[in-house]
């Protein structure tokens, strides 16, 4: 153990000995740190980061004081205009709820932007959607009341005025002209942390599916979100997302988390949506907004193969808003395709949404279809959306009884799914129409197979078979088994269906599924 001690000591010894005969030849000096200033990058070379950096200084400085937080109560009910999500899809609204049998009133917070030197505000839905009082704080530690001009659930932008002159405000940008991957910047008040500045860029854009569709409450709700990786959290609800010129270009409202915290993804809506929203709350107290009167999606590869298209884009037309919708009066059929607008083409919802919001009620489009193979035109007069609130079902809503299946269920392997006869007692229960009342209950959805989680059983009732033509009713599983008859494997077929949910309410869809084998 001793000569251990002693080997030590004399290899400390060694090295202190080095050091000092080192320094004495000035081979090395003793400091923090050894030839300081050696590793400095050179200017020129750090030049286009200190630029980035000083573009986002005098961003922030220009911007953040026109932003504001917005701090809500309300007496304890449940909220309107809002549906249940897809979980991991939260809005930013940071919320301090107490229990429903507490009378206190409940506390939010969330952000916006001023965008007139008198006070007008944008901000989101959501925020102060059944607000009993909004009060709005500046970044000068101004407090304002602030009264709701009007609010659009479908796209949840909201309008908001406070009584002031002369007060900071942002410039509108263009988000049609901005691209994937360029810098943008948040602005909000996340997790209470006021005026807080975040930097990213934009990850995609168009981002309208039926998943992120269900963070609105309403079928004519437009989903066209600027996807974005800067950093926002509860509380940057209704703050803008701003571009490398200080200019805004969407407005902050949801993220994709499984935690309800910043997960990597945020979406915000396009600022030129939210401007065609603020004027129309300013002219009219309401939104008046064009549609076609169809309900779509975005079209997949087996839909694609069987309407004909080289390529997998388009938009589905899967239901109508009613009997006089004005798509189907102008000759739009369940099934069809929409592939270009008034000539500019069309590849997903989130494209028509975009072309058709451009114009306003009573106006006509022009709509290119692809209808199983066969290219159509429609000459369509676009119609006010109607107003609509949906309400968040009560959890004690009773499901309606699926009742007993009929002995004449069939299964077919061809699709993986096994349908019956409606029961009658199912019928009345479910409210059913007397189309759907006469079509074939899907009963069982085979894991995998072609409908695996495209098909729902007991909620999805087959009503025509689209195509291969010619359109028939199925109202028997003889209806059905003569079209699949002639089916091989790899052909597509297109159903006709009726969906359901637990309180009987139900619209139709369109599903292509591709045989298998």
């Amino acid at each position: 153990m001793l000569a251990r001690v002693r080997l030590g000591g004399a290899v400390a010894a060694a090295f202190l000995s080095g050091l000092v005969f080192a320094s004495a030849t000035d081979l090395t000096r003793f400091g923090w740190a050894q030839q300081q200033g050696a590793g400095k990058v050179p200017a020129q070379e750090v030049k286009p980061l200190a630029d980035v950096g000083g573009a986002f200084e005098a961003i922030a400085e220009h911007v953040t004081p026109a932003v504001v937080s917005i701090q809500t109560e309300r007496t304890a009910r449940t909220r309107r205009g809002v549906q249940q999500r897809r979980p991991g899809l939260e809005d930013l609204f940071r919320q301090f709820e107490v229990p429903d049998r507490d009378p206190q009133p409940q506390e939010a917070s969330g952000s916006g932007f001023i965008v007139s030197k008198d006070g007008y505000i944008l901000t989101n839905n959501h925020v102060v959607a059944d607000a009993d009082r909004v009060t709005v704080t500046l970044i000068d530690k101004r407090s304002f009341a602030a009264r709701v001009i009007g609010r659009d659930p479908d796209t949840d932008v909201a309008l908001i005025k406070i009584d002031g002159s002369n007060l900071p405000t942002v410039n509108l940008g263009n988000d049609e002209v901005t691209r994937v991957g360029q810098w943008v910047l948040a602005i909000g008040n996340p997790l209470g942390l006021d005026f807080t500045v975040t930097a990213g860029i934009i990850s995609a854009k168009g981002r309208g599916s039926e998943s992120l569709g269900r963070l609105l409450g309403s079928q004519y709700a437009i989903t066209d979100f600027i996807q974005t990786d800067a950093a926002i959290n509860p509380g940057n609800s209704g703050g803008p997302l701003v571009n490398i010129r200080g200019e805004v270009i969407g407005i902050n409202s949801a993220i994709a988390s499984q935690t309800g915290y910043y997960a990597g993804y945020g979406f915000a809506i396009p600022i030129t949506l939210a401007k065609t929203v603020m004027e129309d709350l300013v002219a009219f107290g309401k939104v008046k907004r064009a549609v076609l009167g169809v309900g779509i999606r975005d079209v997949t590869a087996e839909q694609a193969q069987a309407a004909g298209l080289k390529e997998i884009r388009g938009v589905l037309v899967q239901s109508f808003s009613s009997d006089d919708s004005p798509a189907k009066s102008a000759g739009v059929q369940l099934g069809d395709v929409i592939v270009a607008v008034d000539g500019h083409q069309v590849d997903r919802v989130s494209a028509l949404q975009r072309l058709v919001r451009s114009h306003k009620p009573g106006e006509l489009v022009t709509l290119d279809l692809m209808r199983f193979g066969e290219k159509k035109t429609a000459r369509v007069k676009l119609i006010e959306a109607p107003t609509q609130e949906t309400t968040v079902a009560d959890a004690s809503d009773s499901a309606p009884s699926r009742g007993n299946l009929a002995p004449a269920a069939r299964s077919y392997d061809k699709l993986g799914i096994t349908v019956a006869p409606v029961p009658a007692d199912l019928a009345t229960r479910a409210r059913l129409t007397a189309a759907a009342s006469q079509g074939l209950l899907v009963t069982d959805v085979a894991a995998p197979g072609p409908a695996y989680r495209k098909l729902f059983e007991r909620q999805d009732i087959i009503l025509q078979v689209l195509s291969p033509g010619p359109r028939r009713d199925v109202r028997s599983v003889a209806d059905l088994e003569r079209t699949l008859s002639s089916l091989r494997t790899g052909d597509v077929v297109t159903l006709l269906l009726y969906s359901f949910d637990s309180r009987g309410d139900g619209q139709t869809r369109v599903e292509t599924l591709r045989v298998g084998g």
